[in-house]
C-alpha cells in the first residue's frame, strides 16, 4: 500500500537500479534510489516512458503567490501536483522522499543561490510547500519515437535554457521573465515537433517560438543561462519551449526570503507515465 504523505512522514527507500541496466530502462523508483544514494546527473533520457518534473518549494506564507503565478502563467508553470506544508512524499513519488530523491537542488535566500545540495534534509522545514511542475523532458520520448533527434540527449549534455525578455504575468510578490528550453531540429521536421509536443499541454505543450532567438532577447545560443550549449547544425532551426525553471527566475528577481528548486535539468522522476499527459 502506498504510504500516505504527511508531516513527519518517512519514506521507505526502494531498491536501487542494476548498474548493468541502461538508465533509460530504470523504473522511477530505481532512478530516485540512485539519486538518494548519491548519483548526480541530468535526467534527460532516464526512466523512458515516465514523466519528469520541475520543483519549486517555498514556505507556506509564499505558497499562494506561487500558486497564483502558476495559474497566470500555465504554459511555463503547469502544476502536476502539490505537497502540503511539511509533506515529503505523495502519489507522484510513491515511497519516495522529495528531500533526497532529486539529483541536485538549489537553495535560494533573498533571491541568491546559496547552496546546491544533493540532500535537502538539513534545509527542510515543516512549513515548506512543494509544487511539482511539468517538464518538457516528458515529451522527449515521443519526439524520439517520431524519428526526431533530441540534440542534448545525442550530445550527452544538459538541455540549454535561456532567460528571455518576455515578461510573465506577476502574482503577489512574484514577477520575472519567461525561461525557455531549446532543441534544434531540421527545418523539415519542425512541424512534426510542434504536432507531437502540442499533445502534451500539461508539460509545456507546443513551442512558444521558432527561429530567430533575438526575438526572445537571446543574444547568443552558445551561452545559455542554465544547462549546456548544443550544436545547431546548418539547416536546423532552434525551437523554444516554455520552461519550468521560470519560477526560479522569478525567485531570483523577486527575492523572497527562502525558496528551493531543482538544479536545472536535474528533475524529479515521477511515477506518472508520459501517456498520462497525452491528449488525443
Amino acid at each position: 500500500m502506498t504510504p500516505t504523505a504527511g508531516q513527519g512522514t518517512t519514506a521507505v527507500p526502494g531498491p536501487g537500479p542494476d548498474p548493468t541496466v541502461a538508465r533509460g530502462a530504470w523504473t522511477p523508483a530505481q532512478a530516485r534510489a540512485a539519486f538518494r544514494d548519491g548519483l548526480v546527473a541530468p535526467t534527460a533520457g532516464m526512466s523512458r516512458g515516465y514523466a519528469q518534473a520541475n520543483l519549486i518549494i517555498v514556505p507556506k506564507a509564499q505558497a499562494f503567490d506561487v500558486l497564483l503565478f502558476a495559474q497566470r502563467n500555465p504554459k511555463s508553470c503547469p502544476i502536476l501536483g502539490v505537497l502540503d506544508a511539511g509533506e515529503t512524499t505523495g502519489p507522484l513519488l510513491a515511497g519516495g522522499d522529495i528531500r533526497t530523491d532529486v539529483p541536485k537542488y538549489i537553495v535560494y535566500e533573498d533571491g541568491r543561490p546559496v547552496a546546491e545540495p544533493t540532500d535537502l534534509t538539513a534545509h527542510w522545514r515543516d512549513d515548506l510547500v512543494t509544487f511539482i511542475v511539468g517538464c518538457s523532458f516528458t515529451f522527449e520520448a515521443a519526439l524520439l519515437d517520431g524519428g526526431l533527434p533530441v540534440a542534448h540527449i545525442e550530445q550527452g549534455v544538459n538541455v540549454p535554457m535561456y532567460r528571455t525578455t518576455v515578461r510573465c504575468a506577476g502574482a503577489g510578490t512574484l514577477s520575472g521573465p519567461l525561461v525557455v528550453s531549446m532543441r534544434p531540429f531540421p527545418a523539415s521536421q519542425v512541424a512534426d515537433a510542434v504536432r507531437i509536443t502540442s499533445r502534451y499541454p500539461a508539460v509545456h505543450g507546443a513551442p512558444v517560438h521558432i527561429g530567430n532567438p533575438a526575438e526572445l532577447g537571446i543574444d547568443d545560443l552558445s551561452r545559455p543561462d542554465f544547462g549546456d550549449p548544443v550544436d545547431v547544425p546548418d539547416g536546423h532551426l532552434p525551437v523554444f519551449w516554455a520552461c519550468g525553471v521560470t519560477p526560479q527566475a522569478a525567485v531570483m528577481e523577486s527575492r523572497p526570503p527562502l525558496a528551493i528548486g531543482h538544479a536545472p535539468g536535474h528533475m524529479l522522476v515521477t511515477d506518472a507515465r508520459d501517456i498520462d499527459y497525452l491528449v488525443p
